[in-house]
């Protein structure tokens, strides 16, 4: 019984993850309770992050081009509600 609770929670992600670029969505909160952009944008570059290109997605990311604080080269997609990676893309 629990490998088919676990097949099918395996499914539904899999499901869920298809065609996920440009699809993640990391919010339905108002925009009221999100981070300020340019403190949120301040916070990454005092921790080391070279930003070069920072944008809100359709799915009410923060989405940031650039390199991390080891000089990887990243597209990461933040929560705005309290600046949660979402998702990682080393490039």
């Amino acid at each position: 019984m629990n490998f088919i609770r676990i097949a099918a929670v395996f499914a539904v992600a899999l499901i869920s993850g298809c065609g996920m670029k440009g699809g993640i969505e990391c919010t339905t909160e108002d925009k009221s309770k999100w981070m300020d952009q340019e403190e949120f944008k301040k916070s990454l570059l005092d921790q080391g992050y070279k930003i070069n290109e920072f944008k809100v997605t359709k799915g009410n990311c923060y989405e940031i081009y650039g390199f991390d604080p080891s000089e990887k080269k990243v597209e990461i997609y933040f929560s705005p509600i309290d600046g949660s990676v979402i998702k990682r893309e080393d490039k």
